[in-house]
């Protein structure tokens, strides 16, 4: 893996003479101010525009104008017409397209498919402000606008339908987003060199089908150029991948959208590959037929180093949303406004989870000065601080510095975790970092408290003792949130998660921390229904756990097979990709699809609930476990059934008594 060109080491755009805008413009009158003619780029998303690091057209925006190029803002645009998307005018050289933070379908939709009311990428909450499919819809109104202008796709949405991908939402296998958009050119992953290598490439004339040697990015050819050599997915597993690997000109076939549309077994195989071709270290560039075109991706980006990642934060972001929503509130900025970002990535790998598909799973991380001055800039520039930094972390919080000890192991890596089934024993788990980090955080003045409410990877957690205690004794609000996700192994090793021993080292640990602090804290473990590889006895036997452990769930998640996953390839077709995938010798998983199927194992969850014991008590004695029904403790579900629930037993007002006396702790979970 050679070295990238350093990210801002390019020669400014010419426009770099305006300077910094206060906030990236959204109208003419903006821009007149500024004194643009016309905008380089206009970003197109489905957010509300907060000039933030957590808002990722705020970074690309930031970033594109210490590059010198004039970058506009188009933000929740009404679709219906062509109209709002030239409020800016025509873009000298491309139209940058993203659906926002979240993909659009899962912002909009529920597990169920249920449509959403709410939206916390838009003032107010207000539902409805981006339609379904935000980036397909998006591009094809900039086309209607300017059909000459280049449309360049990023962002979670696009980067995650990169190739054909099975869409829960419509229940069949779509093509690449690329071709549906019919956009020029799309970058996946965090994408901070190549927008920038792209832009300074158009700027200088280059062609979107002429940018096939950038990395991170996928677009349309004919054909294969000539000398590249070919190695076709089927033939991965085969046990010789090793020739093969390090040569510069070798593309890996996968199959065929209309092989993958018409096979869920060659889907799975797909799936095994892209996932197997993710190391930026060892990955290989990807080719799939599409009727008569090639979809061409090419190797993910190399990750940024520790100095580009803190030049990328220390952006002069204005720390706000855009003066245009007055005093209207956007949920998702309350939410981050007071929070501080320390890394990127994830090397969990869990198969249900989009952040190492998208961010990659080697952890990019900022320097211990960078953090500390943005801490003092969210005391000095935020207005309502009140010295709570509300969270330091990142997709997961204890990740911080970690990595592997030999960086040319990790360059040939092709594991999707190095945490499951257990710790690699090349992984670095060292969290002195971190705890220095929070000590020095905590020392600010001006700074009261500073919170973790990131995940923790408890398997982690439990190799550092000291980590454990620091984080309990002074970075814990009353509550912790982990995510165990199952207590059985059928569905943890198809979620690549570890075993619940593991939950319960770290309970200890947290508990003996805290009772040690004086402290009554809690954790909030999540859980997940009907993921694959679940049988009704795994969230029967979930149940039982919550209940011996005293633990309601009021808040539960059922799986949603989000694009690219590979337990959406396991739901979608029926096979294990975590094991190769060869016809009539692949590996079978049980799925959960049905609707009643689904909401039986949410009912699991959620076994306290009066409204679900009809259904639980009809599955318990379907499945041979009548011996559950019952007052005792050891008993998942009463006999009777309160008045107002499901169907009446005549104890309602017994049972309303008791219901009122338990004691809500948290908005995940109740304890009793």
């Amino acid at each position: 893996m050679t070295d990238p060109k350093p990210l801002f080491s390019y020669k400014k755009h010419w426009a770099h003479r305006f300077g910094v805008a206060p906030f990236l413009p959204m109208s003419r009158a903006e821009m007149d101010e500024l004194g643009w003619d016309q905008c380089d780029v206009i970003l197109v998303t489905g957010d509300a525009y907060v000039d933030h690091p957590s808002f990722g057209m705020a970074i690309i925006g930031r970033l594109l104008e210490a590059q010198g190029f004039r970058v506009g803002i188009i933000a929740q645009p009404d679709w219906q017409s062509a109209e709002p998307f030239k409020a800016l005018g025509r873009p000298a050289l491309y139209f940058g397209v993203t659906g926002g933070n979240m993909d659009s379908m899962v912002n909009r939709y529920t597990a169920d498919r249920r449509l959403r009311h709410n939206d916390n990428y838009t003032p107010g909450g207000e539902g409805g402000k981006r339609p379904d499919r935000a980036a397909i819809v998006y591009a094809q109104r900039c086309r209607e606008a300017y059909k000459d202008v280049p449309i360049v796709l990023g962002g979670i949405e696009s980067s995650l339908r990169r190739i054909a991908h099975y869409d829960y939402w419509s229940d069949k296998v779509r093509r690449s987003i690329l071709v549906d958009a019919k956009a020029d050119i799309l970058l996946y992953g965090n994408a901070e060199r190549s927008i920038v290598e792209v832009t300074h490439r158009l700027a200088k004339g280059a062609k979107p089908a002429e940018l096939d040697d950038v990395r991170g990015v996928a677009l349309m050819k004919p054909a294969v150029p000539e000398g590249w050599t070919e190695a076709h997915a089927d033939d991965l597993d085969s046990g010789d991948e090793g020739g093969r690997i390090r040569s510069e000109n070798t593309v890996v076939r996968l199959p065929s959208f209309e092989q993958v549309e018409a096979d869920p077994e060659a889907y799975a195989r797909a799936s095994r590959v892209l996932h197997r071709e993710s190391n930026p270290g060892n990955a290989r560039t990807l080719v799939q037929r599409h009727g008569h075109q090639e979809l061409w991706v090419t190797r993910p980006p190399i990750p940024l180093t520790t100095p580009e990642m803190d030049a990328v934060y220390e952006l002069p972001y204005a720390r706000a949303p855009h003066p245009a929503y007055g005093d209207a509130k956007i949920p998702a900025w309350e939410m981050i406004r007071f929070s501080i970002t320390i890394m990127r990535g994830c090397f969990g790998g869990c198969s249900f989870c989009s952040i190492t598909e998208h961010e990659g799973r080697i952890i990019q991380s900022r320097s211990e000065g960078s953090i500390l001055k943005e801490i003092e800039e969210v005391r000095d520039k935020v207005e309502g601080f009140t010295g709570v930094i509300s969270d330091i972390g990142g997709p997961t919080a204890n990740m911080y510095r970690m990595a592997c000890k030999d960086k040319e192991t990790e360059a040939l890596c092709r594991r999707p975790s190095c945490v499951y089934p257990d710790v690699c024993k090349n992984l670095n788990t060292s969290h002195e970092a971190l705890i220095n980090l929070y000590r020095k955080a905590r020392e600010i003045p001006g700074v009261k408290r500073v919170m973790v409410a990131s995940g923790v990877r408890y398997d982690l957690a439990v190799r550092s003792p000291a980590y454990v205690k620091e984080l309990v004794t002074h970075h814990v609000g009353g509550y912790l949130k982990i995510a165990p996700e199952h207590t059985e192994d059928g569905p943890l090793s198809k979620m690549m998660k570890p075993g619940i021993g593991a939950y319960d080292r770290f309970k200890k640990m947290f508990d003996e921390a805290a009772k040690k602090a004086g402290k009554e804290y809690f954790l909030i473990p999540y859980f997940i229904a009907a993921h694959p590889g679940t049988t009704d006895e795994d969230m029967m036997n979930l149940a039982l756990w919550l209940k011996r452990n005293k633990y309601r769930a009021d808040q539960v998640q059922t799986f949603l097979p989000s694009p690219m996953a590979l337990a959406t390839a396991m739901y979608h077709s029926g096979k294990n990709p975590l094991r190769p995938v060869r016809r009539g010798a692949s590996e079978s998983v049980e799925t959960v699809k049905g609707l009643k199927q689904r909401r039986l194992h949410k009912a699991f969850l959620r076994y306290h609930d009066p409204e679900n014991w009809p259904t639980l008590r009809e599955a318990l004695k379907r499945m041979g476990r009548a011996d559950l029904i019952g007052p005792g403790k050891h008993q998942l579900v009463p006999a009777w059934q309160p008045a107002g629930t499901g169907k009446s037993g005549g104890e309602g007002k017994r049972f309303g008594q008791k219901h009122r006396t338990q004691k809500f702790t948290t908005k995940g979970v109740r304890l009793v």
